[in-house]
């Protein structure tokens, strides 16, 4: 097919066709007889040309430029036409080429559906593109690079311009888009005017970017928001050059400020949650001639609908707090850059003042807001610091490591709350779960709760990971020296219910010999399963960690390691597993990396496990896990047999023992007086003893009457014993005879038989015979017998004149 292109003089119009960079001459251009790669057609010319290939636009493309001189003569304003027809489907490029006095601005206005500004090397989706460049004098700057669908109605240009267009060889555009008008001077590099009407987000660069924005230059943007909408502005990437004179700076005019401009610096948040139509406007700054750095700016304004809850404060009161920061952001932050088309939420702390990251510090009080229609991609990261400043005082203060309510009250999820424990030189950490305990997270016993810690030692050499842990385990304290970092960190909604049960404390404590010492208090049921730091990357070398196991009275722990050896081998020193119980005479079990690993074993009283680390060659790292199970104590019945005979023994020692001191004590009671009224104490046959009657000899009066008899009724209450009856001496108010009385007959004397022969006492009358007996109280009688004793008197008293009797017979 021929194609012929006619080109008026007066258009100014002129096309060049050439071939693609890059692109082998495999096909020609043919003009009459003459064939060539490249062909030029100027104002006035009139040329029939064809290509000797069926597809052209695989090897050409095309330029069709036309100038206006808007200086010398009037300019063409108003639509600007694709011209001249005709020409053949190859991908082409338009220019106008606009030359236009700087006292005279001139303006660029697109018909719907209007230009969005892309980033340099960026690709528009139809292909078509449009790029504007201001001229002013010599200077050429780059407005910008734009494609269709946007919201970019009309720039404004001080001075010249240079407008291309680009369209591929299949596009459908037959008209340019745009047109151009004449304006007053606008005293400024250019304006770009934006209107958004319904929720959107537009990106925007200062001219020239990424490269410098003109020295000491200044630019404005306009946006046209309906009132009823809200917007807001973000600064995703910027730089400042290095000033001599002035500052660099952007200034708005925004609806209903009474300071208007406001001033900013590209480092300040920038005003958001604005209500209506707003201009942003860029100054550059005098620059350093040696180094003039760059300014350039790229940002983002987005427009929403008013919140339901825009009016809704939440309170952060952080004044009593100390080192604390509280950082709320969107999911994924600081690792994850949202994409700009991404629904936006914000986070304010006034009005004006919003963005997608908001940090707050403690000492202070806020009212902060939310711009956002689902808060649930919104979380909180919160930092807090404790560290010892005075030993003295430090050692005596426990620590609560709590999620304070202020951040769990706030309708936002908790991501992760990490406290960092800084520890003066010779003072350690101890972290402690009194109530809830901590359980290790290891692959046969996964933490299955709302929140778990993840706890990390830190010294400037190393770092030991030691472990994550949730709450409900058996871990009561964890001892770690250098400083500590503990990240709590949130899985699900669950977390608000059972924050209100956290019970980790934290404490100063002296030094300790192991790199990391853990307490296991287990449950006497469940099977724990424990392992090293820093799992599955080894313990670092020359590090020693310690478990003290402890384990219940009526109980037996079960011991057990997961696997048969260390499984390194050592370049420098030597790696030990230790295993002792702590009591008295207790053998200690020591394992090298070289032997194997104990076998399953029982434990009956708290027992420590050490795992000690060498420096392993390369590849091999040292990594443990061990298991302890519990089980009640089965009793030996020779043991029982044992204990009861050893009780018997006992028994039967102690019974003597009280026998032997009972007898002593009877065998100590006083000698005690008994009153006998039917005793004679005359000796028979001796008749003429006494000669005075008995009337006169005063025989029954007692020249000494023994305490013991007098006061015999107290005795019992002075021993304990229950003494003989007695009693205390009263005168005889009878008739007294002149013998005095008889002794007892031989028939009350245990001791003596008598003999056929014997002699019979005289019969006692009832009148004249008042008889008192002086008697030892037999040890074999009983103690408790006051009526026994009554009636057997005789047998259980042995009178003085019987054993003075006796005394006469053996003799």
């Amino acid at each position: 097919a021929s194609f012929t292109i006619s080109l008026r003089t007066v258009d100014n119009i002129t096309v060049m066709i050439k071939l693609r960079p890059g692109v082998s001459p495999s096909c020609q251009i043919r003009v009459k007889n003459v064939i060539g790669s490249e062909l030029k057609i100027t104002p006035g010319e009139n040329v029939t040309f064809t290509f000797t290939c069926s597809t052209p636009e695989k090897y050409f493309i095309m330029e069709i430029q036309k100038n206006i001189d808007c200086v010398s003569g009037p300019c063409p304003f108003g639509d600007v036409h694709l011209y001249p027809p005709g020409l053949p489907r190859l991908n082409r490029t338009f220019i106008w080429d606009v030359k236009a006095s700087t006292k005279a601005g001139l303006e660029l206005k697109f018909s719907t559906p209007w230009l969005r500004q892309i980033e340099p090397g960026e690709t528009c989706p139809d292909v078509v593109s449009y790029n504007i460049d201001s001229c002013i004098d010599t200077a050429t700057v780059n407005i910008g690079t734009f494609c269709r669908n946007g919201s970019v109605s009309r720039i404004k240009l001080l001075g010249g311009v240079i407008m291309s267009l680009y369209l591929p060889w299949d596009s459908p555009l037959t008209t340019s888009g745009f047109n151009i008008a004449n304006r007053a001077s606008i005293k400024r590099l250019c304006i770009i005017e934006s209107i958004l009407k319904g929720e959107s987000s537009i990106t925007l660069m200062s001219p020239n970017y990424p490269l410098g924005f003109p020295e000491d230059e200044l630019m404005t943007w306009q946006f046209v928001i309906p009132s009823n909408m809200r917007a807001s502005v973000f600064f995703h990437n910027y730089s400042l050059s290095n000033c001599e004179r002035k500052e660099e700076r952007v200034e708005y005019y925004l609806p209903g400020s009474f300071s208007n401009p406001e001033v900013f610096k590209l480092s300040d948040s920038q005003p958001a949650n604005i209500a209506g139509s707003f201009n942003l406007s860029l100054q550059g700054c005098d620059q350093d001639a040696q180094n003039p750095g760059i300014l350039r700016l790229l940002f983002q304004v987005v427009v929403q609908h008013p919140q339901v809850d825009e009016n809704v404060t939440h309170l952060v009161d952080l004044s009593k707090e100390w080192n604390m920061t509280v950082t709320i952001h969107f999911e994924g932050w600081p690792s994850r850059i949202p994409l700009m088309s991404e629904p936006i939420c914000l986070i304010c702390k006034n009005p004006r003042t919003c963005d997608r990251v908001l940090t707050l510090v403690s000492g202070a009080v806020y009212k902060i807001s939310f711009l956002c229609k689902d808060l649930s991609r919104l979380r909180i990261t919160a930092e807090k610091g404790i560290s010892c400043v005075d030993i003295r005082w430090c050692q005596r203060k426990i620590y609560s490591l709590l999620v304070p309510k202020v951040i769990t009250q706030l309708p936002i999820r908790l991501h992760k709350f990490i406290w960092k424990l800084l520890a003066p030189d010779l003072i350690n950490i101890e972290i402690t779960s009194p109530s809830l305990k901590l359980q290790q997270h290891v692959p046969e016993q996964r933490c299955n709760t709302s929140y778990s810690y993840s706890i990390v030692s830190a010294t400037p050499e190393t770092e030991l990971n030691v472990g994550v842990f949730c709450p409900g385990g058996s871990i009561e304290k964890i001892q770690m020296r250098n400083n500590i970092t503990i990240s709590l960190k949130t899985f699900g909604k669950g977390f608000l219910n059972e924050s209100n049960h956290q019970d980790l404390k934290m404490s100063f404590v002296p030094h300790i010999k192991d790199e990391c010492t853990f307490t296991v208090s287990p449950d006497p049921k469940a099977k724990v399963y424990l392992q090293t730091p820093n799992w599955p990357y080894g313990l670092p070398p020359y590090v020693s960690i310690s478990w003290y196991v402890v384990v219940p009275s009526k109980q037996v722990a079960h011991l057990g390691f997961s696997k048969d050896r260390m499984g390194i081998a050592c370049e420098t020193g030597r790696a030990y597993v230790n295993i002792k119980e702590e009591t008295l005479g207790a053998e200690e079990t020591v394992r090298r990396e070289d032997e194997l690993l104990p076998k399953p074993r029982n434990m009956y009283h708290d027992f420590w496990v050490n795992v000690s680390n060498c420096k392993p060659v390369d590849k091999t790292q040292l990594t443990l896990q061990f298991w302890v199970t519990f089980a009640d104590k089965q009793i030996d019945l020779g043991v029982i047999i044992a204990v009861v005979a050893g009780a018997g023994v006992l028994m039967a020692i102690g019974l003597t023992v009280c026998c032997v001191k009972k007898k002593k004590k009877k065998s100590q009671n006083p000698m005690v007086g008994v009153y006998n009224p039917n005793v004679n104490t005359q000796v028979p046959g001796k008749q003429g003893l006494f000669t005075k009657g008995r009337k006169k000899n005063e025989s029954h009066v007692y020249a000494v009457i023994d305490d013991a008899v007098v006061y015999g009724h107290l005795l019992k209450e002075s021993n304990g014993s229950v003494a003989p009856e007695v009693d205390v001496y009263r005168p005889f108010d009878g008739p007294i005879g002149s013998l005095p009385p008889s002794p007892p007959p031989f028939s009350f004397r245990k001791d003596i038989k008598r003999s056929p022969n014997t002699e019979e006492p005289l019969p006692l009358t009832d009148t004249d015979h008042d008889t008192y007996t002086f008697a030892h109280q037999k040890s074999g009688q009983s103690e408790d017998s006051g009526d026994t004793n009554e009636k057997n008197n005789a047998d259980t008293s042995t009178s003085l004149l019987e054993n003075k009797e006796q005394d006469d017979l053996v003799e």
